[in-house]
């Protein structure tokens, strides 16, 4: 089967997901749910009942919803199995202008943690990534919104630079694998140090 990128808030769509890891592993051992849109950028008071339903329909519900979908399908074979969530260091902090994907990022690491507590018994390990400043086209299109420049945003970081896709990966990889079989109900943050100062 070909896997396939689809719209995170159709829940037709994670089932298919699902579905198809089934029919190509013959289960399902691990799960990374990295969904995340970074919203209008405007103060909290001007920020829009639309944007704000589907910042929350992305970033938030459509976690749950695959997060629902992939535990129900771990404990059909039994148990076990390891979840990650993309949530933030906005899910730590706050940020000016980014109120509501904050918001939604907190909730993330809420979904995480009482998931844990819930499915930890059975097996079911479930963490969270909280990255900092990576390099991608979403990260690229809120700087461009801000009027400061790349080399500004790279700063933010006391490794005085962006982080890559990769590196979180990496960081996914691990949480998922055996070798992280205490990890449970974590927020591992991949900031460069940016939640340090």
């Amino acid at each position: 089967p070909e896997l396939r990128s689809v719209p995170v808030n159709l829940a037709e769509d994670l089932q298919a997901l699902v579905e198809l890891a089934v029919q190509h592993f013959g289960r399902l051992d691990c799960a990374f749910n990295n969904a995340g849109i970074s919203g209008e950028g405007a103060l909290l008071a001007d920020f829009s009942e639309e944007g704000f339903d589907l910042l929350m329909a992305v970033n938030l519900k459509a976690v749950w919803r695959a997060m629902k979908l992939q535990i129900r399908q771990m404990l059909r074979q039994g148990g076990g199995g390891a979840i990650v969530n993309t949530s933030s260091v906005g899910g730590l902090v706050g940020k000016e202008h980014l109120s509501v994907y904050c918001a939604t990022k907190h909730a993330v690491l809420g979904l995480t943690k009482s998931a844990a507590l819930e499915y930890g018994a059975q097996g079911v390990r479930v963490n969270a990534v909280c990255p900092g400043v990576i390099r991608t086209p979403m990260v690229e299109a809120v700087i461009s919104g801000t009027g400061t420049s790349l080399e500004d945003w790279s700063k933010l970081q006391p490794i005085g630079r962006f982080g890559t896709p990769s590196e979180i990966g990496e960081a996914v990889a691990w949480l998922c694998s055996d070798r992280a079989s205490l990890v449970h109900g974590h927020a591992l943050v991949a900031d460069g140090g940016l939640t340090c100062a």
